[in-house]
């Protein structure tokens, strides 16, 4: 494979699972606002799974300029940098909002 593919590849990673990641928060946060703390738990994992899939491509990306080999910079690499700030923004929202509503439930909100 070809490092303009490897590159594709990578970039599609960040993309993809960063995507996946930040849908899985904020289906994690829908299901602590209806009390469902098991359901959003297991939201939560499939978020940090998401989000550990597309860290590695980013992990890649840096690897191999660290090394010295050029990685172009794009407006899809832009792309794909942007979805996995997003999903780790989301993730870390969606663990407090989680936390939240456990305590509203505590103090009889359901």
């Amino acid at each position: 494979m070809d490092k303009e593919q490897e590159l594709l590849e990578a970039v599609m990673k960040l993309i993809m699972y960063g995507g996946d990641a930040k849908s899985h928060a904020v289906e994690a946060i829908r299901a602590a606002k209806a009390f469902q703390f098991d359901l959003a738990e297991e939201k939560l994992q499939l978020a940090q799974q998401s989000l550990s899939l597309a860290h590695h491509g980013q992990t890649d990306l840096l690897t191999q300029e660290a090394k010295g080999d050029q990685v172009a910079l794009s407006l899809l690499m832009v792309h794909g940098q942007d979805h996995l700030m997003n999903a780790i923004t989301f993730l870390d929202m969606a663990k407090e909002m989680v936390d939240v509503y456990r305590k509203l439930e505590e103090v009889g909100g359901a």
